[in-house]
This record gives C-alpha cells, structure tokens and sequence, in this order.
C-alpha cells in the first residue's frame, strides 16, 4: 500500500467509529489537528502525509455478570504505515490488576495478527475486547484470597516514588500533552522538558507513578527509559491522612509543569542544561544531573 492509501484507509475507519460514538463520552479523538492533516492529504490539499499520529479513546461501558457495570477505555494511535501494521492499543480497566491488563494486550494482539492483518481493525479489538473482558475480571476474583473472618491481614506499606525518565527527544505535542494530564490525573508533581534529550520527572505514591510510567512507555519513543529511581517506604502512624502528610512532605516539587530552558538550535529543540542545573540544585535535586549525563553540573 501507498502512503496515501495507508491514509484513507485510517480517515475511513475514523469516520465510521465517529459515526458509532457520536457522543465524546464515547469516543475521545485526542488531537484534532492529526485527524484534519490526515483529511488535507487525503483530499489533497496536503502534498505529503501528515506528521501527527492520530489518536483517540474509546470508552465502554459493559455489562458483567459479577458487576453492575465495567469501563474500559482503549486507547488507540496509528502508525503511519496502519492498516499495513497493527495499531497501537491499549486497554485500561480498574478491575483488572496489572499483570492481568498485560496477559489482556498480550492476547488482544495476538487476535489481531492473526485475523486482522492488513485491514483496519479497531471495531474488531473493540467487539473482542466486549467479549473476553469478563473472562479476566472473572480470574481477578477467583485469584484473590478469601477475606479473614477472625483479622484483617496488615495492609501493604505505602512507598513514596520518584521516577527520573530518559527520552531521547520529546517533540510530539500529543505525547507533551498525554504527560501533563496524566501527572494530573495521578496527583503526581514533578516537572518535564521537552527537546532532545527529553527529561520527565514524576513523584508521589508508588502505585500512581507506577501508572504513570505503563502509559508512557507504550507509547512510540526512540528511546526511553527510567534512568534513576528513588523509592521511600512511608512508616505508618495512626490514621491514613497522616500518610498522605507525609507522602506531602516528601515532595520536591509542587504541582506538575512543563520546564524549558531557554529553546536554541535550528528547530529549537535544544535547552540549556545550565539552566536545567540550576533548576535542579534549586529543588534540592542537582545529583541527579550527573545521573543523566555523567557530568557535574554547574
């Protein structure tokens, strides 16, 4: 297939799943400007393919035996040779456990090399994801223990995270914008610069920044890793709010921003690391900078 086959074949499928979820509680397309570059070229007003991957989510709603009601949400971005290769999916649901989420993408790709190869396939992972959902949230519970009658088991210690992250360059909007609501939504602080390389840095409860990095990671990066972590096990005293002080009380940062520092080179994708050291040693945080680079700062 051509480019611009590739390219009508996605702005068709997205037209039909728009037409199905006509509702945004429904169908989320998360960069509008991908999906009308994807239309300028297609009908072309563009002369090559556009640079932006459109993405979008897909909320469902499904009946289960055992629950009243299921959400799923998954999350769907196209490479640019799709249908030619599969899509990029994602399901996230909080009644699955995190190893259960994996075996569930595992076995949802699996179904689509074999059937769908080839051709546009997003309606086929959503009737599958309808069908076979239950089954994992059926091995959920039968996997967990039985409750104690005569003590409740201790709870797990909480740990407090702080992921440092490696990217060789971060430009994609869409992937600047996934980070910063993400953090929100995880109540996590932290900071990250975009450029190249491209540093994020998040910070709160372990199981949130654990989260947090599931979601990035996926995404389609040159290189990205977790260069440095630092977990903090929290002592338990009394109530739960006295966790969440101290949980508080371990943060570095406040709230979660985008940082730069000061853009040159041609396309202005180069920061000053100076200025990222300065950044740094302001937090209480500029040994980490050797970490990243494998110089002292200054």
């Amino acid at each position: 297939m051509s480019s611009l086959e590739w390219a009508e074949a996605q702005l068709a499928e997205i037209e039909l799943l728009t037409s199905m979820f006509p509702s945004q509680d429904e169908l989320e397309i998360t960069d509008q400007l991908a999906v009308a570059e994807l239309r300028a070229f297609v009908e072309g007003s563009a002369d090559s393919p556009p640079p932006s991957r459109p993405q979008f989510l897909l909320k469902l709603k499904l009946d289960s035996v055992c629950m009243d009601m299921v959400d799923v949400i998954l999350s769907c971005a196209y490479p640019s040779e799709y249908p030619s290769v599969l899509p990029e999916t994602t399901v996230r649901c909080s009644s699955l456990s995190r190893a259960q989420q994996t075996q569930l993408h595992s076995d949802l790709n699996a179904y689509l090399t074999e059937t769908c190869q080839g051709e546009v396939c997003v309606l086929s992972a959503v009737d599958w994801v309808k069908d076979n959902v239950e089954l994992y949230i059926n091995k959920s519970l039968s996997a967990a223990p039985a409750p104690k009658k005569q003590c409740a088991s201790p709870r797990p210690q909480e740990v407090f995270s702080r992921l440092w992250i490696y990217s060789h360059h971060i430009y994609n909007k869409t992937k600047r914008k996934n980070i910063l609501e993400w953090s929100k939504e995880l109540g996590l602080s932290g900071f990250s610069m975009p450029g190249k390389p491209g540093i994020v840095c998040v910070e709160g409860p372990e199981s949130a920044c654990e989260e947090f990095w599931s979601r990035v990671k996926v995404l389609t990066w040159k290189k990205i890793m977790i260069r440095h972590r630092e977990d903090i096990p929290l002592e338990r005293q009394g109530e739960d709010s006295r966790t969440v002080e101290s949980i508080d009380s371990l943060r570095k940062f406040t709230g979660f921003e985008e940082a730069m520092f000061d853009p040159h080179g041609n396309r202005g994708n180069h920061m000053d690391l100076g200025q990222l050291y300065q950044f740094l040693n302001e937090k209480g945080c500029c040994d980490v900078f050797q970490i990243y680079f494998g110089i002292e700062g200054r």
